[in-house]
């Protein structure tokens, strides 16, 4: 049986697009029932940040449920800190329950302390407030999904998607999650991690501690820009540098700088006739190996199949 909790202001496809899945792959495998419940703190309608609602039973109707799946949404921190909610959940954990979260339905995971010193994700636009709140999560905020032991979360809405086709994988194997994602007419699985939504979690915008500094990397990308020159020209020194800004953006300063140059080569890729040569070292990437690999890791795709798409767009 596979439980959704929701609450107020839930984001809806955060709840519809797994309990789709689960629905679809349900059918695929043979089953007369999708068991599927969908939990509250309180029965009856509850209305998500739509203004759509859903019927939700109360907690008191989770006895049969082996997975737990989590919403996220506007209402997530009034759910984060509810006790009973709280309770719920690590109740549920204990009891051997395998547990989810969609998008920032991580919050309530990491508040219920079922996140402590596992790795995890949640929507790249919470990444900063995430990664300042919780320290003692291992983030990796360029994730469509996680897994950890028997905690699970995902990215931002869709990625609630990702994870539950994960998940029918594991219930059911993967000729059922492809026949599932056929059925929805989805990728089985989607290339890349968020950073091709994100805009490389914003580290090029000029707010924030190192702003200035990311606008200034992006500026001189065929530079060395190891950490410690970033350090130096931050004024700091380089252990003190590398911690206050991976709390700060949620990554560390050699990961962000190649996100950096990942995008800007992506840019220049995309929208000339430049050679990839070329590209990658004005880049700074030295090597076009190193840079397809480096597009491999982001986008799934290597530098000329970009390049060929946005020509066919």
């Amino acid at each position: 049986m596979i439980g959704i909790l929701i609450f107020p202001d839930f984001q809806l496809l955060d709840a519809a697009g797994p309990i789709s899945v689960f629905e679809v792959a349900a059918r695929c495998a043979g089953k007369t029932t999708t068991g599927i419940r969908v939990l509250a703190l309180n029965a009856g309608p509850v209305r998500s940040s739509s203004g759509v609602e859903m019927i939700a039973r109360d907690f008191k109707s989770a006895n049969a449920i082996t997975t737990l799946v989590i919403a996220g949404g506007a209402g997530v921190t009034d759910a984060a800190r509810c006790e009973v909610t709280r309770a719920f959940v690590q109740r549920l954990a204990r009891r051997g329950v395998r547990i989810a979260s969609v998008c920032s339905g991580a919050y309530v995971l990491a508040e219920a302390g079922l996140l402590d010193g596992r790795r995890a994700t949640t929507h790249w636009g919470r990444t900063r407030d995430f990664v300042a709140r919780y320290p003692k999560v291992k983030f990796e905020p360029d994730q469509i999904f996680t897994h950890d032991g028997n905690v699970w979360t995902s990215a931002g809405i869709t990625a609630g998607i990702d994870l539950a086709l994960a998940m029918v994988t594991e219930d059911h194997g993967e000729e059922i999650a492809q026949q599932a994602a056929r059925q929805l007419v989805l990728y089985h699985r989607r290339s890349g991690g968020q950073s091709q939504f994100s805009s490389l979690l914003e580290l090029k915008t000029p707010n924030g501690r190192f702003g200035a500094l990311l606008s200034w990397a992006r500026e001189n990308l065929d530079a060395r820009l190891t950490v410690e020159d970033l350090a130096d020209r931050a004024g700091m020194s380089a252990r003190h540098f590398a911690r206050a800004f991976a709390a700060e953006t949620g990554t560390t300063p050699s990961k962000a700088i190649e996100r950096l140059r990942i995008e800007v080569a992506r840019e220049r890729v995309q929208s000339s006739r430049e050679a990839i040569e070329l590209v990658a070292e004005a880049t700074g990437f030295g090597d076009p190996e190193r840079m397809r690999r480096a597009f491999i890791r982001a986008f799934g795709q290597p530098p000329q199949a970009l390049r060929r798409a946005a020509r066919a767009g």
